[in-house]
């Protein structure tokens, strides 16, 4: 299938040899789990072997030939993560190991600082009923351990956030703002042009999870105007251990430290320590060198594709999977009904079969979907469901595969005698 613009799935296909392979029962792979972990094209396992075989070394250590090969490395990939998403500089580029420690460190810096950012009784954090886990907990820990309260927007019932009280949500006394760009589990997304404006109204700080957006479409940080922005490797196109954070250089510079150890320091005495400026003063230790390559070079082969093109290809490939499944009987997607609102994960019930039993039967047909809350409860709580199941595409999903899908669907409901 060739797209309009010319984007060519199935070019693209040959680009990832797992699509490749067949399953028990000799089925072919029908790979539906992008939200959760997309697949990796042969140029970043090629980028990261090359690295492993021929120039591996720890960086910003070593005097030698390999030493200075290696940070060359690691720091070009941190110019090539900068570009891609159109930071205002490089040195706000923080690596971290995913998503979730980029938010654990943004929420334990905030508990260690002083002055006006520090976080004190009678403060405010807010977030919303659609996020993943990990932009609740690390929030619901600082707001324990400072006095603060945290507060969260609800969600309509076709899977939006609720904005009708936002002037009374962000008020002044709400010291940060902390939402998910796109949602893993319903797949809104969510307007951060009016969240923004009305948290810096008040002076409230802004972070931002785009562990969904950044796969998906083109982002420009410059444009955005949030403060701090986490995304993780692993679903887009990269590999596993590696995250980002993206921060406001002032911000990043009146924060403290969030580990103590090698390379984030400028000097250090028995008595007192000074520390390196951003990004340094945020990787201690050795940092994940060869995942950080791996991590440039998806940027690089996303860059290739055409973010403008993925994003046009995701849009119309779950336009299409909305309109074959609305054709089921007794299924039901969770979350916003239109394409044109939502990213490309779809979640859905189906009466009378457990999401898991639905997942595992799908499996012996060759097709790889998530069941259960998908690190959203909150969200599943609020729809009345325990579970789900999810059926999430990525860049080189096909109409062929929605169509398997489908099949598969209807063929459960066969088996658990439910139609």
């Amino acid at each position: 299938m060739t797209a309009a613009g010319g984007y060519d799935v199935e070019k693209v296909r040959e680009d990832f040899p797992i699509l490749g392979r067949t399953m028990a029962g000799g089925r072919p792979l029908v790979y539906l789990d992008s939200a959760n972990t997309s697949q990796k094209p042969t140029a970043v396992v090629d980028a990261m072997a090359e690295h492993y075989l021929r120039h591996n070394a720890n960086v910003a250590r070593a005097m030698h030939q390999l030493g200075a090969e290696a940070t060359m490395a690691f720091e070009g990939a941190r110019d090539t993560i900068a570009a891609f998403v159109n930071a205002p500089s490089r040195d706000e580029i923080v690596f971290t190991k995913n998503a979730s420690e980029a938010l654990n460190l943004v929420a334990n810096t905030f508990r260690n600082a002083e002055g006006d950012l520090a976080i004190r009784p009678g403060d405010e954090i807010v977030t919303t009923e659609l996020e993943h886990h990990s932009n609740i907990v690390p929030w619901q820990l600082l707001a324990q351990r400072t006095g603060a309260t945290l507060r969260w927007f609800g969600l309509t019932d076709e899977g939006r956030l609720d904005l009708s009280t936002i002037d009374e949500l962000i008020n002044e006394r709400t010291r940060i703002v902390t939402v998910a760009w796109v949602s893993n589990m319903l797949g809104t997304v969510n307007p951060l042009d009016v969240i923004i404006a009305r948290a810096h109204a008040v002076g409230a700080i802004v972070v931002v999870d785009a562990s969904q957006a950044v796969p998906q479409m083109p982002v420009d940080l410059t444009a955005l105007g949030a403060d701090v922005v986490v995304f993780t490797g692993h679903k887009m196109v990269g590999p596993t251990g590696i995250g980002v954070l993206w921060g406001r250089r002032s911000l990043l510079e009146e924060l403290p430290p969030f580990l103590g150890g090698g390379e984030m320091i400028e000097t250090v005495t028995m008595e007192r320590s000074t520390y390196a400026p951003p990004p340094a003063k945020f990787e201690a230790g050795t940092p994940p060198i060869v995942q950080a390559i791996g991590l440039g070079a998806a940027a690089d082969y996303l860059t290739g594709l055409g973010m403008d093109a993925v994003a046009a290809h995701e849009r119309e490939i779950t336009a299409y999977a909305l309109k074959r499944m609305g054709e089921i009987d007794g299924l039901t997607v969770v979350g916003p009904a239109e394409a044109i609102e939502r990213g490309g994960a779809v979640s859905f019930t189906l009466d009378g079969v457990h999401p898991h039993d639905i997942s595992q039967l799908l499996d012996s047909y060759g097709i790889a979907v998530r069941a259960g809350h998908h690190c959203a409860r909150p969200a599943h709580q609020r729809f009345g469901v325990q579970a789900t199941t999810r059926a999430s595409f990525y860049l080189y999903t096909t109409h062929a595969e929605i169509d398997a899908l489908v099949e598969g669907i209807v063929n459960t409901q066969k088996y658990f005698k439910v139609v």
